[in-house]
Protein backbone atom coordinates (compact mmCIF):
# COMPACT_ATOMS: atom_id res chain seq x y z
CA UNK A 1 0.00 0.00 0.00
CA UNK A 2 1.29 3.56 -0.94
CA UNK A 3 1.18 6.65 1.01
CA UNK A 4 1.11 10.13 -0.61
CA UNK A 5 2.03 13.17 1.32
CA UNK A 6 0.29 15.78 -0.23
CA UNK A 7 2.19 19.67 0.47
CA UNK A 8 0.60 22.64 -0.80
CA UNK A 9 2.73 25.05 -1.85
CA UNK A 10 3.35 28.98 -1.86
CA UNK A 11 6.77 29.93 -1.71
CA UNK A 12 7.85 27.92 1.35
CA UNK A 13 11.51 27.67 1.02
CA UNK A 14 11.99 28.34 4.58
CA UNK A 15 10.87 24.90 6.16
CA UNK A 16 10.58 23.00 3.09
CA UNK A 17 13.68 21.29 3.05
CA UNK A 18 12.93 20.09 6.39
CA UNK A 19 9.93 18.81 5.99
CA UNK A 20 11.15 16.99 3.00
CA UNK A 21 14.10 15.74 5.10
CA UNK A 22 11.73 14.11 7.52
CA UNK A 23 9.77 13.30 5.04
CA UNK A 24 12.46 10.46 3.15
CA UNK A 25 13.44 9.45 7.04
CA UNK A 26 9.98 8.16 7.65
CA UNK A 27 9.80 4.33 8.39
CA UNK A 28 6.69 2.32 8.14
CA UNK A 29 6.15 -1.54 7.63
CA UNK A 30 2.52 -0.16 6.45
CA UNK A 31 2.83 1.68 3.69
CA UNK A 32 5.88 3.16 1.06
CA UNK A 33 5.45 6.36 0.48
CA UNK A 34 5.48 9.22 -2.09
CA UNK A 35 5.87 13.10 -1.46
CA UNK A 36 3.52 15.24 -3.91
CA UNK A 37 3.76 18.59 -4.32
CA UNK A 38 0.81 21.23 -5.58
CA UNK A 39 2.52 24.55 -5.84
CA UNK A 40 0.43 27.66 -6.88
CA UNK A 41 2.84 29.66 -8.23
CA UNK A 42 6.04 29.80 -6.01
CA UNK A 43 8.62 32.53 -6.80
CA UNK A 44 11.53 31.56 -4.78
CA UNK A 45 13.51 28.33 -4.11
CA UNK A 46 10.23 26.05 -3.39
CA UNK A 47 10.66 23.75 -6.42
CA UNK A 48 13.97 23.69 -6.71
CA UNK A 49 14.03 22.04 -3.15
CA UNK A 50 11.07 20.17 -4.00
CA UNK A 51 13.08 18.93 -7.19
CA UNK A 52 16.23 17.94 -5.16
CA UNK A 53 13.90 15.60 -3.30
CA UNK A 54 12.55 13.99 -6.10
CA UNK A 55 8.98 15.05 -5.26
CA UNK A 56 6.27 14.46 -7.99
CA UNK A 57 5.01 17.95 -8.70
CA UNK A 58 1.62 19.65 -10.28
CA UNK A 59 0.49 22.85 -10.23
CA UNK A 60 -2.41 25.13 -9.64
CA UNK A 61 -2.79 28.66 -11.58
CA UNK A 62 -2.68 31.16 -8.18
CA UNK A 63 -5.75 32.53 -9.50
CA UNK A 64 -7.74 29.37 -9.35
CA UNK A 65 -6.13 28.66 -6.16
CA UNK A 66 -8.55 27.39 -2.49
CA UNK A 67 -7.73 25.15 0.14
CA UNK A 68 -10.26 22.54 -0.89
CA UNK A 69 -9.09 22.80 -4.89
CA UNK A 70 -5.76 22.81 -4.17
CA UNK A 71 -6.17 19.68 -2.21
CA UNK A 72 -8.45 17.79 -4.56
CA UNK A 73 -6.09 18.64 -7.50
CA UNK A 74 -3.03 17.26 -5.33
CA UNK A 75 -4.80 14.09 -4.14
CA UNK A 76 -5.97 13.26 -7.65
CA UNK A 77 -2.64 13.69 -8.76
CA UNK A 78 -1.23 11.63 -5.94
CA UNK A 79 -1.21 7.78 -6.48
CA UNK A 80 -1.55 6.48 -3.02
CA UNK A 81 -4.35 4.43 -0.87
CA UNK A 82 -4.04 7.19 1.49
CA UNK A 83 -3.74 10.88 1.19
CA UNK A 84 -1.29 12.33 4.42
CA UNK A 85 -1.87 16.15 4.06
CA UNK A 86 0.74 18.35 5.80
CA UNK A 87 1.34 22.33 5.84
CA UNK A 88 4.29 23.19 4.02
CA UNK A 89 5.57 25.01 7.11
CA UNK A 90 5.69 22.00 9.64
CA UNK A 91 8.19 18.99 10.14
CA UNK A 92 7.72 15.72 11.79
CA UNK A 93 8.89 15.15 15.22
CA UNK A 94 10.05 11.65 14.61
CA UNK A 95 10.33 9.30 12.29
CA UNK A 96 7.26 7.09 13.02
CA UNK A 97 5.11 9.95 11.83
CA UNK A 98 3.34 8.66 8.88
CA UNK A 99 3.02 5.05 10.17
CA UNK A 100 1.15 6.28 13.22
CA UNK A 101 -1.01 8.90 10.98
CA UNK A 102 -1.99 6.17 8.73
CA UNK A 103 -2.79 2.94 11.30
CA UNK A 104 -6.00 3.68 12.27
CA UNK A 105 -7.33 4.04 8.50
CA UNK A 106 -5.06 0.61 7.65
CA UNK A 107 -6.31 -1.08 10.28
CA UNK A 108 -10.58 0.51 9.54
CA UNK A 109 -10.53 2.05 13.35
CA UNK A 110 -11.33 5.58 11.12
CA UNK A 111 -11.66 7.09 7.59
CA UNK A 112 -9.65 10.19 8.14
CA UNK A 113 -7.71 10.85 11.02
CA UNK A 114 -5.06 13.98 12.15
CA UNK A 115 -1.88 14.03 14.46
CA UNK A 116 -0.92 16.45 17.49
CA UNK A 117 0.44 19.97 16.47
CA UNK A 118 3.48 21.37 18.46
CA UNK A 119 5.33 25.01 18.30
CA UNK A 120 8.45 25.26 17.90
CA UNK A 121 11.30 27.40 17.33
CA UNK A 122 9.93 30.84 16.26
CA UNK A 123 5.81 29.67 17.55
CA UNK A 124 3.87 32.81 19.26
CA UNK A 125 3.41 31.93 22.97
CA UNK A 126 -0.52 31.76 23.09
CA UNK A 127 -0.68 29.33 20.01
CA UNK A 128 1.76 27.64 22.46
CA UNK A 129 -1.02 27.43 24.26
CA UNK A 130 -3.73 26.91 22.03
CA UNK A 131 -2.21 23.96 20.24
CA UNK A 132 -1.94 22.14 24.02
CA UNK A 133 -5.72 22.97 24.23
CA UNK A 134 -6.58 21.40 20.70
CA UNK A 135 -3.94 18.46 20.63
CA UNK A 136 -4.04 16.96 23.88
CA UNK A 137 -1.40 14.34 25.12
CA UNK A 138 -3.85 11.35 24.90
CA UNK A 139 -5.36 9.58 21.23
CA UNK A 140 -9.19 9.34 20.63
CA UNK A 141 -9.27 6.73 18.14
CA UNK A 142 -11.99 7.34 16.68
CA UNK A 143 -12.81 10.30 18.39
CA UNK A 144 -16.24 11.97 19.27
CA UNK A 145 -17.64 14.80 17.05
CA UNK A 146 -15.40 16.07 13.63
CA UNK A 147 -12.78 18.30 14.64
CA UNK A 148 -9.77 17.72 12.20
CA UNK A 149 -6.74 19.76 11.07
CA UNK A 150 -4.70 19.27 7.61
CA UNK A 151 -1.86 20.66 9.04
CA UNK A 152 -1.13 17.31 9.92
CA UNK A 153 -3.57 14.40 8.40
CA UNK A 154 -4.44 11.51 6.17
CA UNK A 155 -7.72 10.03 5.07
CA UNK A 156 -8.64 6.96 2.56
CA UNK A 157 -8.69 7.58 -0.94
CA UNK A 158 -12.21 5.82 -0.82
CA UNK A 159 -13.31 8.43 2.21
CA UNK A 160 -11.86 11.22 -0.24
CA UNK A 161 -13.28 10.86 -3.42
CA UNK A 162 -17.01 9.89 -1.78
CA UNK A 163 -16.92 13.82 -0.13
CA UNK A 164 -14.03 15.59 -1.83
CA UNK A 165 -12.72 19.12 -0.25
CA UNK A 166 -15.26 22.11 -0.65
CA UNK A 167 -13.82 24.03 -3.18
CA UNK A 168 -15.86 27.27 -2.28
CA UNK A 169 -14.92 27.55 1.46
CA UNK A 170 -11.96 30.21 2.83
CA UNK A 171 -10.81 27.89 4.93
CA UNK A 172 -11.80 24.47 7.25
CA UNK A 173 -12.10 22.75 4.39
CA UNK A 174 -11.20 19.40 6.74
CA UNK A 175 -13.76 20.54 9.25
CA UNK A 176 -16.33 20.38 6.33
CA UNK A 177 -15.37 16.99 4.57
CA UNK A 178 -15.21 15.35 8.28
CA UNK A 179 -18.53 16.68 9.23
CA UNK A 180 -20.07 15.12 6.24
CA UNK A 181 -18.24 11.95 7.15
CA UNK A 182 -19.56 11.17 10.37
CA UNK A 183 -22.98 12.83 10.01
CA UNK A 184 -23.10 9.47 7.15
CA UNK A 185 -21.71 6.87 9.80
CA UNK A 186 -17.98 7.12 8.95
CA UNK A 187 -15.18 7.95 11.97
CA UNK A 188 -12.68 10.63 12.84
CA UNK A 189 -9.64 9.72 14.57
CA UNK A 190 -6.84 11.38 16.74
CA UNK A 191 -3.69 10.25 17.10
CA UNK A 192 -1.75 12.24 19.56
CA UNK A 193 1.90 9.88 18.42
CA UNK A 194 1.88 11.33 15.27
CA UNK A 195 3.52 14.70 15.74
CA UNK A 196 4.80 17.55 13.64
CA UNK A 197 6.28 20.93 14.38
CA UNK A 198 3.94 23.77 12.99
CA UNK A 199 5.45 27.31 12.44
CA UNK A 200 2.91 30.18 11.50
CA UNK A 201 5.73 33.17 11.05
CA UNK A 202 3.08 35.52 10.33
CA UNK A 203 2.57 39.14 10.91
CA UNK A 204 -0.20 40.45 13.37
CA UNK A 205 -2.40 41.50 10.55
CA UNK A 206 -1.66 37.78 8.90
CA UNK A 207 -2.67 36.64 11.92
CA UNK A 208 -5.98 38.48 11.99
CA UNK A 209 -6.86 37.15 8.38
CA UNK A 210 -6.38 33.53 9.07
CA UNK A 211 -8.97 33.73 11.98
CA UNK A 212 -11.31 35.86 9.68
CA UNK A 213 -10.74 33.34 7.09
CA UNK A 214 -11.45 30.53 9.57
CA UNK A 215 -14.62 32.29 11.04
CA UNK A 216 -15.92 33.40 7.81
CA UNK A 217 -15.84 29.39 6.35
CA UNK A 218 -17.64 28.14 9.98
CA UNK A 219 -20.58 29.87 8.79
CA UNK A 220 -21.10 27.17 6.33
CA UNK A 221 -20.09 24.20 8.58
CA UNK A 222 -21.93 25.11 12.03
CA UNK A 223 -24.70 28.57 10.78
CA UNK A 224 -26.09 27.91 14.28
CA UNK A 225 -22.86 29.89 16.02
CA UNK A 226 -22.55 33.44 16.00
CA UNK A 227 -19.76 35.33 17.60
CA UNK A 228 -20.88 38.76 18.35
CA UNK A 229 -18.55 41.89 20.28
CA UNK A 230 -19.67 40.68 23.72
CA UNK A 231 -18.43 37.26 23.09
CA UNK A 232 -15.08 39.27 21.51
CA UNK A 233 -14.75 40.82 24.83
CA UNK A 234 -15.37 37.84 26.94
CA UNK A 235 -13.40 35.61 24.92
CA UNK A 236 -10.25 38.36 24.76
CA UNK A 237 -10.40 38.75 28.08
CA UNK A 238 -10.41 35.17 29.96
CA UNK A 239 -7.97 34.14 26.99
CA UNK A 240 -5.50 36.40 27.96
CA UNK A 241 -5.59 36.31 31.75
CA UNK A 242 -4.97 32.69 31.25
CA UNK A 243 -2.24 33.11 29.07
CA UNK A 244 -0.65 35.76 31.46
CA UNK A 245 -1.30 33.00 34.40
CA UNK A 246 0.96 30.58 32.68
CA UNK A 247 3.58 33.04 31.43
CA UNK A 248 3.86 33.68 34.87
CA UNK A 249 4.20 30.43 36.50
CA UNK A 250 6.83 30.07 33.69
CA UNK A 251 8.25 33.48 34.46
CA UNK A 252 7.82 34.58 30.89
CA UNK A 253 5.25 37.01 31.81
CA UNK A 254 7.88 40.57 30.80
CA UNK A 255 9.22 38.92 27.59
CA UNK A 256 5.68 37.48 26.36
CA UNK A 257 2.84 39.95 27.96
CA UNK A 258 2.89 41.88 24.69
CA UNK A 259 2.95 39.59 22.52
CA UNK A 260 0.35 37.30 24.46
CA UNK A 261 -1.96 40.49 24.04
CA UNK A 262 -1.78 40.46 20.09
CA UNK A 263 -2.28 37.22 19.57
CA UNK A 264 -5.15 36.88 21.30
CA UNK A 265 -6.82 40.42 19.88
CA UNK A 266 -5.90 39.20 16.78
CA UNK A 267 -7.48 35.91 17.22
CA UNK A 268 -10.78 37.19 18.32
CA UNK A 269 -11.04 40.14 16.77
CA UNK A 270 -10.08 38.23 13.71
CA UNK A 271 -12.93 35.33 14.53
CA UNK A 272 -15.68 39.03 15.13
CA UNK A 273 -14.83 40.16 11.34
CA UNK A 274 -15.04 36.86 9.63
CA UNK A 275 -18.56 35.98 11.98
CA UNK A 276 -19.62 39.83 10.85
CA UNK A 277 -18.41 41.94 8.14
CA UNK A 278 -16.28 39.60 5.96
CA UNK A 279 -19.98 38.49 4.80
CA UNK A 280 -20.08 42.52 3.22
CA UNK A 281 -17.96 41.88 0.82
CA UNK A 282 -18.99 40.69 -2.96
CA UNK A 283 -17.51 36.97 -3.96
CA UNK A 284 -14.70 39.22 -5.87
CA UNK A 285 -13.46 40.77 -3.42
CA UNK A 286 -13.11 37.83 -0.87
CA UNK A 287 -11.26 35.60 -2.99
CA UNK A 288 -9.17 38.56 -3.60
CA UNK A 289 -8.81 39.09 0.44
CA UNK A 290 -8.45 35.76 1.26
CA UNK A 291 -6.15 34.58 -1.44
CA UNK A 292 -4.12 37.53 -2.46
CA UNK A 293 -1.56 36.87 -5.69
CA UNK A 294 1.30 38.74 -3.99
CA UNK A 295 1.56 38.72 -0.21
CA UNK A 296 3.17 41.96 -0.45
CA UNK A 297 0.39 43.52 -3.50
CA UNK A 298 -0.98 46.64 -2.62
CA UNK A 299 -4.48 45.26 -3.63
CA UNK A 300 -4.44 43.30 -0.49
CA UNK A 301 -4.31 46.80 1.36
CA UNK A 302 -7.11 48.43 -1.07
CA UNK A 303 -9.63 45.49 -0.02
CA UNK A 304 -8.63 45.68 3.73
CA UNK A 305 -9.95 49.23 2.96
CA UNK A 306 -12.77 48.35 1.63
CA UNK A 307 -13.58 45.82 4.55
CA UNK A 308 -13.43 48.51 6.94
CA UNK A 309 -15.53 51.25 4.96
CA UNK A 310 -18.07 48.60 4.88
CA UNK A 311 -17.77 48.02 8.55
CA UNK A 312 -17.24 51.51 9.72
CA UNK A 313 -20.72 51.85 6.98
CA UNK A 314 -23.06 49.13 9.26
CA UNK A 315 -21.57 50.06 12.49
CA UNK A 316 -22.85 53.76 11.58
CA UNK A 317 -26.46 52.84 10.77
Amino acid sequence: MLASVVIRTYNEERYLDRLLTGIMAQKSSLVDIEAVIIDSGSTDKTLEIANKHNCRITHIRKQDFTFGRSLNEGCEFANGDFLVFVSGHCFPVNNDWIHELVKPLVEGKADYSYGKQEGAETTKYSEYQHFKKFFPDCSQVPQQGYFCNNANAAITRKAWRQYKFDESLTGLEDMYLAKQLVNDGGKVAYVASAPVYHIHDESWKQVRTRYEREAYALQKIMPEVHFNKSDFFRFFVSSLLNDFSVAIKDKMFLRKAKEIFMFRLMLYWGTYRGNHEVRRLSQSMKHRYFYPTDKNSSEKDSYEQAASRSSATNESK
